[in-house]
């Protein structure tokens, strides 16, 4: 059975661990969460639990892969499977010179033949969905040819589903960070992609900053991916259960994921976590309310120290409650 797509939280390098997913999940119940993409090379080298390591609680969650070479994405995926992951998601889409070097990433739109192969070799081993995150073009090539190519070449592999981001990919001249945000996007390829492949799922993503532009791109594809406005303003999308998926249920307010957060920080100390690898997550959670820089700037200089706990945060919360009473 295939998850629902109807919203995800993109896969973020350095941004989408357990604890922010565990975070993503207080806030909405529903979305589609995925993990940072792990290099197929790291993941059979290193220890497996280490980097595949999440919880009951972050369901439904989807594993990112990168790699090219089919045999060792199939031994991922089936590690991705046992370790209880609901999707396995192959990374085709990353600009970075150093995903680049290992021949994997956005790099691969230009070897369609070669990724048909991993995703071949994948879907055969496990029995959750394989799925690819692409760009709409690499470089030169970027007409709306090529990337039909492309989609076409893995449709007739057997891939259903494609998580569009709707810019292409520089590989030389930009930074990760510039083709973010430097190549335009255009909505209009991926809804012509859909348009003329009704029979696969496509999952628009790039420059979504509200629910109201994923109703409206709803209206056209079959789902949405958010990047780092779900980071940066993780509350802006609270109410997506109840708008999106029909959840009766009224959103949480900031304070009760906060709460339900801290009980999650409290275990995690325990197990000598430190609090700036959880903390760091929640620096958004009050974005546009009063106090908020205050909030961001005490949670970021006081949790430097490794010994720093739940009083830091405590505090930190007192802060904006008062300045939010104050403002009232």
């Amino acid at each position: 059975m295939y998850p629902d797509r109807r919203f995800c939280i993109a896969p973020m390098m350095g941004w989408t661990d357990r604890h922010e997913r565990y975070f993503l999940r207080l806030i909405s119940g529903r979305a589609m969460l995925y993990t940072e993409m792990i290099p197929a090379a790291a993941l059979l080298a290193g220890s497996p639990g280490r980097f595949l390591a999440h919880s009951a609680e972050e369901s439904p969650l989807g594993l990112q892969v990168g790699g090219c070479e089919p045999e060792d994405l199939a031994q991922c995926a089936e590690l991705g499977e046992a370790a209880g992951f609901d999707e396995i998601n192959i990374n085709v889409g990353c600009p970075s010179a150093k995903v680049r070097s290992g021949r994997f990433g956005a790099c691969l739109m230009a070897e369609p033949d070669l990724v048909s192969a991993c995703f071949r070799r994948m879907v055969n081993r496990v029995g959750i969905p394989v799925t690819v995150k692409c760009r709409i073009g690499v470089d030169e090539r970027d007409r709306y040819e090529d990337l039909l190519a492309f989609v076409e070449t893995l449709a007739a592999s057997g891939c259903r589903t494609f998580l569009v981001h709707a810019r292409k990919a520089w590989l030389s001249g930009l930074s990760p960070k510039q083709n973010r945000e430097i190549p335009p996007l255009h909505y209009d390829t991926v809804y012509r992609l859909k348009k003329e492949h009704p029979e696969l799922e496509i999952i628009i993503n790039g420059g979504i900053r509200s629910v109201d532009a994923a109703e409206a791109h709803l209206q056209v594809v079959d789902g949405v991916m958010v990047g780092r406005e779900a980071y940066h303003n993780p509350f802006s999308f609270a109410d997506i259960d109840r708008r999106l998926f029909g959840v009766a249920a009224a959103e949480p307010s900031r304070f009760q994921v906060l709460d339900q957060y801290k009980a999650y920080i409290a275990e995690q100390l325990q197990s000598g976590v430190y609090l700036k690898h959880m903390t760091r997550h929640i620096l958004g959670l009050f974005h546009g309310q009063p106090g908020a820089r205050a909030w961001r700037r005490y949670l970021s200089e006081q949790v430097v120290d490794s010994k720093a706990g739940l009083e830091v945060l405590e505090v930190a919360e007192e802060g904006i409650r008062q300045q939010m009473r104050w403002a009232a």
